[in-house]
């Protein structure tokens, strides 16, 4: 089992250090710090304790990483219901979708890579915080929507050490 730990970067509460082994990485957390309270919308990062499940990528931006964790291939209309109340609330789904749902195909490079991460998802409750990844982050480390995001180089780094073993400690 690996562990990957996440600590707030000392003097800055919207971005943290990434360890994971004998390295250390920063990384951007959420708009709103780090919460126990998690809820959707709110921007922050929950505390994690958690495992990655699998992972996502971009064909058309590069080949499918290298890792233990099982990755799937975005295309364009995929998506993910973050809809309070809906029954695939914190689910996959498919676009066009009605409900509020975040696109995983962006215009961006925010999801070019990213692994989903088991909070809220194998024991799910409504309104408690939805499509937490840990993902590709903005140039400058700005805020996320309470994911935890790091350069590309960085993920091409860990992603051959983790697999579905790992846990995500954040806190």
């Amino acid at each position: 089992m690996n562990l990957v730990t996440i600590h707030t970067k000392p003097g800055n509460p919207l971005q943290g250090l990434i360890k994971l082994g004998l390295k250390t990485f920063p990384c951007a957390l959420g708009r709103s710090g780090i919460t126990s309270q998690k809820r959707e919308g709110d921007g922050a990062t929950p505390l994690l304790d958690c495992k990655a499940l699998y992972g996502f990528y971009r064909p058309d931006k590069g080949p499918k990483p290298i890792s233990r964790l099982p990755f799937i291939a975005l295309h364009p209309s995929m998506g993910w219901c973050d809809e309070k109340g809906h029954a695939l609330y914190n689910r996959p789904v498919k676009l066009p979708f009605k409900s509020s749902h975040e696109k995983m195909w962006r215009d961006d490079e925010l999801y070019d890579i990213g692994v989903v991460l088991d909070f809220n998802i194998s024991s799910r409750m409504q309104n408690m915080g939805s499509a937490i990844f840990f993902h590709i982050a903005r140039p400058g480390f700005t805020p996320t929507e309470g994911c935890v995001a790091v350069r590309p180089i960085v993920m091409r780094q860990i992603l051959p050490l983790i697999g579905r073993d790992t846990i995500f400690k954040l806190g």
